[in-house]
C-alpha cells in the first residue's frame, strides 16, 4: 500500500553581499525541508513575497516567472515519480532526483556524462583519428537531445530502442555541414560508436538493460577497389621527376607488397626487420589500430624499396625506416601519380592494402587464411572485405579443378 506523503514547494529570497537577493526554491516533504539555489537574483522591491514570484512589471521579470514555473513543474514531476515508487519520501530525496543524483548524493549517469567520461578515459588510448570520430558522434547526440529534450540530456535508464531509431533518423536528416548528408554507412558508424559506449555503461552496471539488444546495424558492403596487375606495373615503372612524387610512389608500392597501413609503415624501426630461418627478411610489428601482431615476409620489390630508403643520405634524421609525409601531401601526390599513370581509380593507402590482398596474394594462389594473418585480422570475415574473389581468380580456380578432374 502506497505511503501517504505530504508535499509543498515555494520560492523565497535570501540576502547576498550584493544589492540583489538570491532566489531559492524551498521543498517541504513529510515535515522535512531543504532549499536549493536557482542561480537567479532579483531586487527585493521586484519580489512578491506572498506569491513567491516576481512582480511582472517588465519583460525580464515575466521571463523570470516563466523560468520559475518551469522549475516548479520539473520538481513536482520528480516528486510524483518518486511517490509512485511506494516509499516514504524526504525533501532531500526530491531535491537529489531533480539534480540528477542518487539517494547517496552521487550524480545519476546521463548520456552526456557517459560520452564525456568515455572520451576522457579513452582519449589517452585511442588514436587521434578515432577520437575525432567519437567527438563527431558526441556533437550529433548533443544536437539530437537538444532538439528532443528540454534538458538536452537523458538518463541512461531512459534509453530505449525508440531513442536509437530516432537518433538514426536525426543523423540522416540533419548533417553537421550543410549539403554534406551522412551516408548510410556513416550513420551506422555513429550508431556503432554509441553502441560501444552503451555496452561499456552496461558492463559497468550504470544501466540495467541494453537498448541495443533489439537493434541491428545495417552496414552496406561496398566493393573495395584495387590495382590490377597491369595498373600496379604501370605505377612501378613510371619515371617520376618530382622527388616527393617518387617518395610517395615508393611508399605506396611498399604497401602494395606488404599490406601495411600508412601509420604502420612509417612507424617501422630497423629493429622491426628480422632475418628469418627461410632466408627472407621479415617485418615483425603490431598494427597501431588494433595492436594485433603482424609478421610479413618481404617480397623482392619491397626489399628493393627498403634498401633504397636505407641508402638515403637523410635516413638517420627520420628516426625510422621511412620518412613521414603529411596526409595533405600524401593525398595530393597520390592523386597526381594516378593522373600521370592514367589510372582512373583513386589512389589511397587503403587501395594499396587492398591490392596486396588481391592482386599480389589472392590472385597468386595465397590461401585466404594466410592473407588474414598477413593483414593482422582476427576474423576471416574481415579479410573477405579486402580480398575480393576476382573473375580471373574464379577462372584460375576452375581451370585447376578441371585439370584435377581430367586426371581422375
Amino acid at each position: 500500500m502506497r505511503s501517504s506523503n505530504t508535499f509543498g514547494l515555494h520560492f523565497v529570497l535570501r540576502p547576498t553581499p550584493k544589492t540583489a537577493h538570491a532566489i531559492y526554491v524551498r521543498i517541504v516533504v513529510n515535515g522535512t525541508r531543504c532549499e536549493l539555489a536557482l542561480k537567479q537574483a532579483i531586487g527585493k522591491k521586484d519580489w512578491n513575497t506572498d506569491k513567491g514570484a516576481a512582480r511582472p512589471t517588465t519583460p525580464a521579470l515575466k521571463k523570470l516567472n516563466s523560468h520559475l514555473e518551469e522549475v516548479r513543474a520539473k520538481i513536482v514531476s520528480h516528486y510524483q515519480q518518486l511517490n509512485l515508487a511506494d516509499e516514504y519520501l524526504t525533501a532531500e530525496m526530491v531535491k537529489n532526483s531533480y539534480l540528477g543524483k542518487t539517494a547517496s548524493g552521487e550524480e545519476k549517469m546521463t548520456l552526456n556524462r557517459l560520452v564525456a567520461r568515455h572520451n576522457e578515459m579513452q582519449g589517452k588510448t585511442l588514436e587521434r583519428g578515432t577520437m575525432k570520430n567519437y567527438k563527431s558522434t558526441a556533437i550529433y547526440l548533443r544536437n539530437y537531445m537538444m532538439s528532443k529534450y528540454d534538458a538536452g540530456d537523458i538518463y541512461l535508464k531512459d534509453l530505449s530502442h525508440q531513442f536509437i531509431t530516432g537518433f538514426e533518423f536525426y543523423i540522416r536528416n540533419n548533417p553537421l555541414r550543410t549539403g554534406d548528408p551522412c551516408t548510410n554507412n556513416g550513420t551506422m558508424k555513429h550508431l556503432e560508436r554509441l553502441k560501444k559506449m552503451v555496452n561499456w555503461a552496461h558492463a559497468n552496471e550504470w544501466i540495467d538493460k541494453n537498448p541495443f539488444a533489439a537493434f541491428k546495424l545495417r552496414l552496406k558492403r561496398h566493393e573495395m577497389e584495387f590495382l590490377d596487375k597491369d595498373e600496379l606495373a604501370r605505377v612501378e615503372a613510371r619515371d617520376l621527376e618530382n622527388p616527393m612524387l617518387r617518395r610517395v610512389r615508393d611508399l605506396f608500392i611498399f604497401s602494395c607488397y606488404t599490406g601495411l597501413a600508412y601509420i604502420d609503415l612509417v612507424s617501422l624501426k630497423p629493429s622491426n626487420i628480422l632475418a628469418g630461418a627461410d632466408g627472407m627478411q621479415w617485418i615483425k610489428t603490431s598494427r597501431k589500430k588494433t595492436e594485433i601482431p603482424i609478421n610479413v615476409p618481404l617480397l623482392r620489390p619491397a626489399v628493393a624499396i627498403l634498401e633504397k630508403f636505407r641508402a638515403d643520405e637523410n635516413a638517420e634524421k627520420w628516426g625510422s625506416l621511412f620518412p613521414r609525409v603529411s596526409n595533405q601531401e600524401m593525398n595530393r601526390s597520390l592523386k597526381l601519380i594516378g593522373e600521370i599513370c592514367k589510372i582512373k581509380k583513386r589512389l589511397t593507402f587503403h587501395l594499396a592494402r587492398h591490392t596486396f590482398a588481391t592482386t599480389v596474394t589472392l590472385l597468386n594462389g595465397v590461401p585466404i587464411e594466410t592473407i588474414s594473418k598477413l593483414l593482422g585480422h582476427t576474423k576471416l570475415a574481415t579479410t573477405m572485405i579486402y580480398a575480393h574473389v576476382a573473375q580471373s581468380k574464379i577462372g584460375l580456380d576452375m581451370t585447376l579443378l578441371q585439370t584435377k578432374l581430367d586426371k581422375v
